[in-house]
């Protein structure tokens, strides 16, 4: 369950950098 949450962690850090890179 903490693994999925840090997963969950990584993959919206990692939308939010690519939406600021387009953006």
């Amino acid at each position: 369950m903490i693994f999925m949450d840090m997963f969950l962690m990584v993959v919206s850090s990692l939308i939010l950098v690519i939406c600021v890179l387009v953006g």
